[in-house]
């Protein structure tokens, strides 16, 4: 099983493609962790394209981890070499604002076609507190969802949906995106033995993100485990002064694009 980054920086960063990540099975099944509007540019710089795709998961509406949805769909479907459709995971709560919200815009209709998500995508719910796995002939993981909030609309909490499965010898914990709130994902910080955590590195704070100065407070146990990725452009021009920091500080480092984990 092999884990790629095929982009490590932020929704909005011009140098390293938007946070969006790939998992290959040892049978070769592929499943894209998000597809952001860069996702054709940062699988091309992996060799790869829509063929390649068996699937993608979607942890939350924005477009740096949607924006190449539309792409997909109409990729895989007007092209008769793929066969089916690609499996879409996403939890139960996303499904119909991912459709009415975002995606049918472009794909409610075909000539002579009124559509669903359905007619482009295997759509697999997964319901609160749930897993998936892959269908497959494969040793697919069970992947748990874990609930993080990204931001607060008004009353509301917006959410994202991290991921946290074994492979291998090691506990993966994926935040996507997440405020900083140690307290509520302590528990999955504990379990994990590998932490690919979002981060914000901008002087000037979103408010969406845990930043960099929040990270550093957290216990030593925790930073230990962590490997920093969806960040500014501000990382990538100084490379060795920010991973200099990063390591002092007691976290892994910053993950690079196209780092390839194989577990």
């Amino acid at each position: 099983m092999k884990l790629t980054f095929l982009g490590t920086g932020s929704a909005f960063a011009m140098k390293n493609f938007q946070t969006n990540m790939l998992i290959e099975f040892d049978d070769g099944y592929k499943l894209l962790i998000d597809a952001g509007g860069d996702i054709r540019f940062s699988l091309a710089e992996q060799g790869l394209g829509y063929m390649d795709i068996n699937g993608v998961y979607v942890s939350h509406l924005h477009a740096d981890h949607i924006g190449g949805m539309e792409w997909l769909a109409f990729t895989t479907y007007f092209d008769p070499r793929y066969q089916g459709r690609p499996d879409l995971f996403i939890s139960e709560f996303l499904v119909d604002d991912l459709w009415t919200r975002s995606l049918s815009g472009g794909l409610a209709s075909l000539q002579g076609k009124r559509n669903t998500i359905d007619r482009f995508f295997n759509v697999h719910p997964v319901e609160k507190n749930g897993v998936f796995a892959i269908d497959h002939p494969t040793n697919s993981p069970e992947f748990q969802l874990v609930q993080t909030v990204h931001f607060v609309n008004g009353y509301t909490f917006e959410l994202s949906f991290g991921l946290l499965f074994e492979a291998g010898d090691e506990v993966v914990f994926i935040t996507t995106d997440t405020q900083f709130a140690p307290n509520q994902i302590k528990d999955f910080y504990n379990k994990a033995t590998v932490i690919y955590h979002d981060v914000e590195c901008s002087p000037f704070r979103s408010g969406v993100h845990s930043h960099f100065d929040e990270l550093v407070g957290l216990e030593e146990t925790t930073k230990n485990k962590i490997w920093l990725t969806h960040y500014q452009d501000v990382v990538v021009d100084d490379w060795e002064e920010w991973e200099a920091k990063a390591k002092a500080a007691g976290f892994r480092g910053f993950i690079p694009k196209g780092h390839v984990v194989e577990f």
